[in-house]
């Protein structure tokens, strides 16, 4: 058989863009040419015709705005390596906690979880001149930069007094957050939402962005987090009391909050002064400013005093209705029964929880020393600068997790900038306290510590220390309270992004083209030497679009041959996964293999191209889904 007949595992991520594309092109063929988009004739054809008239058009753009959104065509080499002996529990482990640039790891991710994270919440960095350190390589250079943007002529002559005030910070922070939020948004589910903690520095920016990515009409709402319980009396101008929140839906069309549960404060609300067989109920307002032409009329109280709506209002109900809700009891006239009449609202018919607001008290959601606290409660560590500036309250993040998430949909949160890993210590307690099954995959890019410390050298060290406490400090104190089902998922999977485990070839440097296309046609590929066949595994399963929570198990077979079985998550609690391949990575391949393991046409058997002669790839390639390595 020849050897292209056989397809190879891929050894890079999907090219986003050409996939975005192809679908383009299947439902307007018109608009695609050579794989290029003509984007005026789409606008076009979708009814705005302007765009065929010229580029007189609101756009939002910035300095390396187009450098950006190709790195999202780049794709990634890369994989994940799975760290056993700095996971907990990996096996029974529910959380993923992932250490390495959160771009990459994206692009990794995409194949397994497009549209499966039902919640991203991200808290980026505040770009406020000494928190910025995602500075990716296809930003200008700054010279570039000045040029482009008017600061500099072409001698590098300097055209203002302050350069940095001109943007130079914003593009280069949009420039980083424009991929990354491409991406979480392919990744969310059709019902997901993307939840963004900023500050002044990058809220506008950052609205216009999630405008332009996901869609002005996608917007939800700006929440407004109360985020200090005491002013700061050294502030210069004003004491900065607040913080953002941007919500976007990825389809607000059907995305809904979860009911926020009901409180004793709000449930205090309901008295029964009647003594109502129905219970307890508040009083609201009869009358409301909207015009509605059976609004006018005049009632009379118990005691005989009439009375009609005030100047600019009416009645919200017509007369009849008003009379059915005063035979029904519904209707408050004061004790006195001499009162302007009030609707009554039984707690027993109100909704079983409370509708969010877009104002998050720090006495119901927690306040900045809150977050701090919880951190040190954790990890004991010494520098504390530029570490707790923006760490979050877990009440804060689990707010986000009761609005967003069911409890029992094994749902995925994601959160790609984890910072000190509170949105990881969110779920597992908000999983402790309503009995849930929801899974976390947080990622930080390992920047290093003003001044490192025993075992903590990162911010992803700092993280990965929290989980490990949060863990332990449940476990040792578990009660009978603490479901064992859910004791048992209490763990973390650690992985590392690391260079391919496949080798791939590379130009050398000091030799004409022409030695490097003699010695590249002669190059076989293969695996990396330090690579173990776990970590070969591991990269197979990304590629493949595998989630993080598979299985791996090592077979003991009759003829000697070092396979493994690879499994992934069942779609249901207690059945068997119906996805799964096998990995060889011997240098031969025993004939009765795929007896022995009783491969099918529909199960996945990979292994190095090596290893096969052609009368096996043959027969293999009848039996089973045979990819070469």
């Amino acid at each position: 058989m020849p050897k292209n007949m056989v397809p190879y595992i891929a050894n890079e991520t999907p090219d986003l863009v050409a996939e975005q594309i192809d679908n383009l092109e299947r439902i307007f063929p018109e608009c695609v040419s050579e794989g290029k988009v003509d984007f005026a004739l789409l606008e076009a054809t979708l009814g705005n015709f302007d765009a065929l008239a010229g580029e007189d058009a609101y756009r939002f753009t910035w300095a390396g705005k187009a450098d950006s959104f190709r790195s999202v065509q780049a794709p990634s080499s890369a994989t994940l390596r799975p760290d056993f002996d700095r996971s907990i529990n990996f096996e029974g482990a529910q959380h993923v906690y992932i250490k390495g640039e959160n771009l990459e790891v994206l692009k990794l991710l995409y194949k397994s979880y497009y549209g499966k994270a039902k919640l991203i919440y991200i808290d980026p960095p505040y770009n406020t001149g000494n928190d910025f350190i995602y500075r990716d390589n296809y930003i200008e250079p700054k010279r570039a930069y000045l040029e482009k943007t008017g600061q500099i002529d072409a001698d590098g002559n300097l055209l203002t007094s302050n350069p940095d005030s001109r943007g130079r910070y914003h593009s280069a922070w949009l420039s980083m957050m424009s991929p990354r939020l491409f991406l979480a948004r392919q990744l969310l589910q059709e019902d997901g939402v993307l939840m963004v903690s900023l500050d002044d520095n990058e809220f506008h920016h950052g609205r216009l962005l999630l405008n332009e990515i996901f869609g002005e009409e996608n917007f939800v709402a700006t929440v407004i987090w109360h985020k200090v319980f005491a002013p700061k009396n050294t502030a210069m101008y004003f004491s900065e009391d607040h913080d953002y929140i941007l919500c976007y839906a990825k389809n607000k069309s059907v995305w809904r909050p979860n009911l926020l549960p009901r409180t004793e404060e709000a449930d205090a609300r309901y008295t029964n002064p009647d003594e109502d067989p129905r219970g307890p109920w508040s009083s609201s307002d009869l009358t409301a400013r909207n015009y509605y032409s059976e609004g006018r009329y005049e009632v009379e109280s118990p005691n005989g005093t009439l009375y009609r709506p005030t100047v600019g209002t009416y009645w919200r109900v017509s007369k009849s209705n008003f009379k059915e809700l005063e035979k029904d009891g519904r209707i408050w006239w004061g004790e006195s029964g001499s009162n302007m009449p009030r609707l009554k609202r039984f707690l027993s018919e109100v909704k079983q929880g409370i509708v969010p607001q877009t104002i998050w008290h720090f006495s119901d959601v927690g306040h900045t020393q809150e977050a701090k606290k919880e951190l040190l409660e954790n990890v004991h560590f010494e520098i504390t600068e530029n570490v707790l500036n923006t760490v979050k309250p877990t009440r804060l993040i689990r707010r986000m997790i009761n609005l967003a998430t069911d409890p029992h949909s094994k749902d995925v949160v994601l959160d790609f900038f984890a910072g000190s890993a509170a949105t990881t210590q969110a779920v597992i307690e908000q999983n402790l306290d309503d009995g849930g099954n929801r899974r976390s995959i947080t990622i930080q890019f390992p920047e290093p510590l003003p001044i490192p410390e025993d075992n903590l050298e990162t911010i992803a060290d700092i993280g990965e220390a929290r989980i490990r406490s949060v863990i332990e400090r449940i476990q040792n104190g578990k009660d009978n309270n603490i479901d064992d089902a859910l004791v048992k998922t209490l763990g973390v999977r650690i992985l590392h992004l690391s260079p391919s485990t496949f080798q791939t070839w590379e130009m050398k440097e000091g030799i004409t083209d022409e030695k490097n296309l003699e010695q590249m046609a002669l190059f076989e590929g293969g695996i990396d030497d330090e690579a173990s066949s776990i970590d070969v595994a591991y990269e197979v399963a990304l590629k493949e679009g595998y989630s993080l929570f598979l299985s791996i198990e090592q077979l003991a077979l009759k003829n000697g041959q070092r396979v493994l079985k690879v499994s992934d998550e069942p779609e249901e609690e207690g059945s068997l996964s119906d996805r799964l391949f096998y990995l060889c990575l011997d240098d031969s391949l025993h004939p009765d293999l795929a007896d022995e393991l009783k491969l099918n046409e529909e199960v996945l058997f990979v292994c190095l191209d090596s290893a096969l002669t052609d009368s096996l790839k043959m027969n293999l390639a009848l039996q089973c889904r045979l990819k070469v390595i």
